[in-house]
């Protein structure tokens, strides 16, 4: 049975973004998902701006290990659903690391908002939470 966000996710005419993901292995990074809140999209490491997630190379805790790897499985199925949409940031369009800050939609909806709503995310609020308390 499809996940109840999957189903609310239909793909809008604007989504032409649209390639397979996994998660990424080792220096050469194309198209692949490093966590539930960074992923690589043709050579460019872009930053989803709406959400903040649990960390999987320097987790502070097992739980966010375990939070991470949960919030960067879904992240490659969201993506690997169907066609999305990389939508900038109207007053910024980069980080400090230079990753491009995006917002991922499908039909107008976030892909980060449905990680928030599953519990394996938080919206962004311009810091990290502790994930270990």
């Amino acid at each position: 049975h499809p996940r109840p966000a999957e189903v609310a996710l239909a793909a809008g005419a604007g989504d032409v973004e649209q390639a397979h993901f996994a998660q990424c292995r080792g220096p050469q990074r194309v198209t692949c998902v490093v966590d539930g809140d960074t992923i690589w999209y043709r050579h460019q490491k872009i930053r989803l701006a709406d959400i903040n997630a649990p960390e999987v190379s320097e987790p502070q805790c097992d739980a966010e290990l375990d939070l991470g790897e949960k919030a960067t499985d879904r992240l490659i199925a969201l993506l690997n659903a169907g066609p999305f949409s990389l939508v900038p940031l109207p007053d910024r369009d980069e980080d400090r690391y230079g990753r491009k800050l995006r917002t991922i939609t499908r039909g107008g909806k976030s892909l980060g908002g449905v990680l928030v709503a599953e519990g394996l995310a938080e919206r962004w609020v311009g810091y990290r939470r502790d994930w270990c308390r």
